[in-house]
């Protein structure tokens, strides 16, 4: 349990991970408080707005609407990966969840439990980050937005002596809820992790084994034009899914032909534009499950 960070401390942790911070006029004072207790605060909570566009998006979560008072989260976090600050103190975003679910939390245990009750009030307990998306799991999460998650939820897990643990979808909170919808909790908590500096805790013996898939080796890693056996192993895994863009090979050495056949992919999985370059993201490349090679 922890006491919930001041204005001031949440822009400086959030800044010192690594985000860029947009401070909403009036988001200091713009709470529930008056409803409720705000804390002690025991995590984080993912969400998406099933809206499109920033402006929007941050105005309907600083304000609330006829139905639910704002603010609908601490931060809003836009497609850029600008977190915009809307709230300090009670928000109305998580409501009620499962109290198993909290304890799991409070526990940082590695296995949450299936939410089956909502007979606890999450907006004590759960910072909340609303990311722009419409939900519908078609609409991209671009890389940089995802970067931005993870540095968020690392920021507020690193400020409180949390490990990744503390961070968990809505869906994990109540059965009654489908976000964040477009890539999974487990993944995101592997990031959050990583980002720590620290290695998630490992599935119970009882937790059948996953396939070794290879680990995103992040954006960058392809503009260097590598060759390894992992582009071999992505290669393969495209000509599979038939998005072959190939006149021979695949092979190790990262090519036009990789680039044009992950564009396929891209586009197979609803990305357009420049979201559909051809150089890998994230949460296109684990939607892949590229064999892990090395």
């Amino acid at each position: 349990m922890s006491t919930p960070l001041s204005a001031d401390a949440l822009v400086a942790a959030l800044r010192a991970e690594g985000v860029t911070v947009v401070e909403h006029t009036g988001w200091r004072t713009n709470n529930r408080n008056s409803k409720g207790s705000w804390g002690p605060v025991n995590g984080v909570v993912i969400h998406h707005t099933v809206t499109s566009g920033t402006t929007g998006s941050v105005s309907l979560c600083f304000n609330g609407h006829s139905a639910l008072p704002g603010p609908l989260c601490h931060g809003v976090i836009a497609k850029d990966g600008t977190v915009h600050l809307v709230g300090n103190g009670r928000a109305n975003h998580a409501g009620s969840g499962d109290g198993d679910v909290l304890k799991a939390v409070v526990a940082q245990s590695a296995t949450l439990p299936a939410p089956n009750q909502n007979n606890t009030d999450g907006n004590v307990h759960f910072y909340g980050f609303e990311c722009v998306n419409l939900g519908d799991g078609k609409d991209p999460w671009p890389a940089v937005q995802l970067d931005a998650m993870v540095r968020a939820s690392a920021a507020l897990c690193r400020a409180h002596g949390w490990n990744a643990h503390s961070v968990i979808g809505h869906k994990e909170w109540t059965n009654t809820k489908i976000d964040p919808r477009g890539f999974t909790m487990a993944d995101f908590r592997i990031r959050v992790a990583g980002r720590l500096g620290t290695k998630d805790t490992a599935p119970s013996p009882t937790t059948p084994a996953k396939p070794a898939y290879q680990p995103f080796p992040g954006a960058d890693w392809f503009k260097k034009n590598p060759k390894s056996a992992i582009v071999t192993a992505l290669g393969k895994r495209l000509v599979a899914v038939g998005c072959s863009a190939y006149v021979s090979g695949p092979g190790p050495q990262w090519t036009a032909a990789d680039k044009a056949s992950y564009a396929k992919w891209q586009h197979r999985l609803g990305y357009t534009g420049t979201a559909a370059d051809g150089w890998p993201g994230a949460t296109s490349w684990a939607a892949l499950k590229v064999p892990y090679s090395s």
